[in-house]
């Protein structure tokens, strides 16, 4: 009984330590615009911690953000994949200066990944290649053998950018499932 005197400060004090690490990584990896993500998000049976990845990796929840590239909004989209999305997804009345209206983004954001997941039949790594570096150059990288053996997966990703891109964002999707779970 002496000896787990001892252990008994030390596994509160561990407790508080892991429920204080909870809070602190909580407010690093915040749930932005969690109920908007998870009504589109479930239009196309994607993951909302997948979505809010991506949105923390693209824009860190700035719905003003634009890119170098002329990105735009939490999803980092561009004026013609979102003119291609709001036709695929029935919004009206869509123009590009709406591209950074949250609701707007999120719901032509989560229908771009919806559709590179179906052509990648359901492949996060060519999904997020071709988020980030186009679905055109994706297919060139899987036709070509120094890149993919099979056609399918690829072996090396020639864009260094793309190669952190897609690391990044599986990581946030990993740390966001462990802190969330199924609560979302």
């Amino acid at each position: 009984m002496e000896r787990f005197k001892n252990i008994i400060p030390f596994v509160a004090a561990l407790c508080i330590l892991i429920l204080a690490g909870n809070v602190v990584l909580k407010k690093i990896y915040p749930l932005g615009y969690i109920d908007v993500i998870k009504e589109h998000a479930s239009d196309y049976n994607i993951d909302p911690l997948f979505v809010v990845s991506v949105i923390r990796v693209e824009s860190r929840f700035a719905a003003d953000a634009t890119s170098h590239k002329n990105a735009k909004g939490l999803m980092q989209i561009k004026d013609e994949t979102a003119l291609w999305c709001a036709q695929r997804s029935g919004l009206e009345d869509f123009t590009p200066e709406k591209i950074y209206y949250p609701e707007i983004n999120i719901r032509l954001g989560v229908c771009y990944l919806n559709y590179l997941l179906d052509e990648f039949d359901g492949n996060y790594n060519l999904c997020l290649a071709a988020y980030n570096a186009g679905m055109g150059n994706v297919k060139k990288w899987l036709a070509n053998s120094d890149y993919s053996d099979d056609g399918i997966n690829l072996k090396e990703i020639p864009f260094p950018e793309t190669q952190r891109y897609i690391k990044k964002v599986l990581n946030n999707y990993t740390v966001y499932k462990m802190l969330y779970g199924k609560k979302v």
